[in-house]
């Protein structure tokens, strides 16, 4: 059912949809086909090679690995993920609000953020490894993964904010600072988490990367250790492992939004 809410300041109401149930039982039903889907083929062409294990094959060796030894590597991975997406977050707002601030330097400054998105991650996390060593290279990686997209989230949001809601600050004595503050933030904010969300699971695979390229725990590092030792059940369960944590920090931004932006529009496509 629809409802009607107000963002603070705005005197505006907006409408805000809540999901249908039937949304929700939609994606229940997808995902069981895509599991039975991914049953059938890998019993019927892949049987002989065991390359793609089925479901129950992956369900089974990783209730066998157990809690034990998943979390040390969810521990660690999501703790480079964590940290990367705070800095490289924090890293694209101020730089977006810079852009803000001094419009003779959007231009430089949004092609050093090009640059940094078009840094192969795999050719700089071993120079990464090299300089800092640690955690500290997996939390790089993990940061420029993040950075140009809250960059260009943040820099649409800013921009997006309504003429006459600046025009009636500036009526009424308010300089570029009342107007970023009272209005353009406001309006950032949206798109912002929209970035944000994607920026979740683009943390987690930055993460994994650079364990890739060099440590000692993690789910890459585990990953790269049952790949070598021809264990390919359980290289399966710990991709579908850090699926999940990707999914789950994709989840926890969106819950915080729906929290914090209630006056949010949100549509909900048919």
């Amino acid at each position: 059912m629809a409802t009607t809410l107000t963002r603070p300041g705005s005197g505006v109401a907006r409408p805000s949809l809540q999901s249908p149930p039937s949304k929700h039982l939609a994606g229940v039903v997808g995902l069981a086909a895509l599991v039975i889907a991914w049953q059938v083929v890998a019993m019927a062409a892949f049987g002989r090679h065991g390359l793609v294990p089925p479901p129950t094959t992956v369900l089974a060796q990783m209730a066998h690995d157990g809690w034990a030894f998943y979390w040390p590597n969810i521990k660690t991975t999501m703790s480079e993920a964590v940290v990367g997406w705070l800095w490289g977050n924090l890293a694209a707002i101020a730089l977006a609000l810079t852009l803000l601030a001094t419009p003779q330097l959007e231009k430089p400054l949004l092609n050093l953020g090009v640059t940094i998105y078009c840094l192969p991650i795999v050719a700089i996390g071993p120079v990464f490894d090299v300089v800092f060593g640690g955690a500290v290279p997996k939390e790089l990686l993990a940061a420029m993964a993040v950075f140009f997209t809250t960059l260009v989230g943040m820099v649409v949001g800013l921009k997006s904010a309504e003429r006459a809601s600046l025009d009636v600050v500036w009526a009424f004595g308010g300089n570029r600072l009342h107007q970023t503050v009272k209005v353009r933030l406001w309006s950032a904010i949206p798109s912002l988490f929209a970035a944000l969300r994607i920026a979740a699971p683009a943390a987690v695979l930055g993460a994994i990367i650079g364990e890739y390229l060099g440590g000692s725990s993690g789910l890459g590092v585990a990953m790269i250790n049952s790949e070598q030792s021809l264990q390919i059940a359980r290289t399966w369960g710990i991709a579908l492992v850090a699926t999940a944590v990707a999914a789950l920090g994709y989840g926890i931004t969106a819950g915080v939004e729906r929290v914090i932006t209630p006056w949010a529009v949100r549509r909900n496509p048919r």
